[in-house]
């Protein structure tokens, strides 16, 4: 065998040891530092960066149908069909910083990992119910604020020490005083497939 060939050979198998290790929990993947942050802006922030030229980012979306011993069984919104494996080191959001035990069938699934020989994707961070909606502010009350987008009302709902406002690019305050009826607002928040309301992470107003 040629210099070349074992030389090829071998990064298969590094490739496969590498995903191997992640995929049965191993510290190779070490959450979402791995491929960009956890938060929620990361989510759909781009380009997204690889966790290795030889290991390009892999991205699923869609429904969760099962959970099965921590592999997400996702139908994807135009009929794709996507596993997803958790590690111990996947990192997990839904509204927050949370476990996989918080991962419920039903729930919707933003993910993004590296893709395993098998074609399962071995998920550094999932983001469970995440939805990026832009709206129009039609109410406002205590613990909620009535919203509109694309002719549909939508309830956002306010979760003390959690939702936040942004006002005209400024620093996130939990001061929501300043909203206006007639704003605009880019809503970034978990689903909640309950009810349909949207527990809201943060309100962009202003732009």
């Amino acid at each position: 065998m040629s210099h070349s060939s074992q030389e090829s050979g071998g990064r298969r198998l590094d490739r496969r040891r590498f995903l191997t290790s992640a995929a049965i929990g191993g510290a190779t993947i070490v959450g979402a530092s791995a491929l960009g942050g956890l938060d929620a802006e990361s989510a759909f922030a781009a380009p997204m960066p690889s966790l290795h030229p030889a290991f390009p980012a892999a991205f699923a979306e869609g429904r969760i149908r099962a959970v099965n011993r921590g592999v997400l069984d996702v139908a994807g919104s135009h009929g794709e069909h996507h596993l997803v494996q958790l590690t111990n080191a996947t990192s997990v959001w839904k509204l927050r910083a949370t476990t996989a035990e918080a991962i419920e069938a039903g729930d919707g699934l933003y993910a993004r990992g590296v893709t395993m020989p098998d074609g399962t994707i071995a998920a550094d961070a999932v983001w469970v119910n995440i939805v990026n909606v832009l709206c129009t502010v039609r109410g406002i009350a205590k613990d909620r604020v009535h919203l509109a987008h694309s002719h549909h009302e939508l309830v956002g709902r306010i979760v003390p020490a959690t939702t936040t406002a942004s006002y005209l690019g400024g620093a996130p305050t939990s001061d929501l005083s300043r909203m206006r009826i007639g704003q605009t607002a880019q809503v970034l928040g978990a689903w909640r497939p309950a009810d349909n309301h949207i527990d809201v992470a943060r309100l962009t107003l202003g732009h």
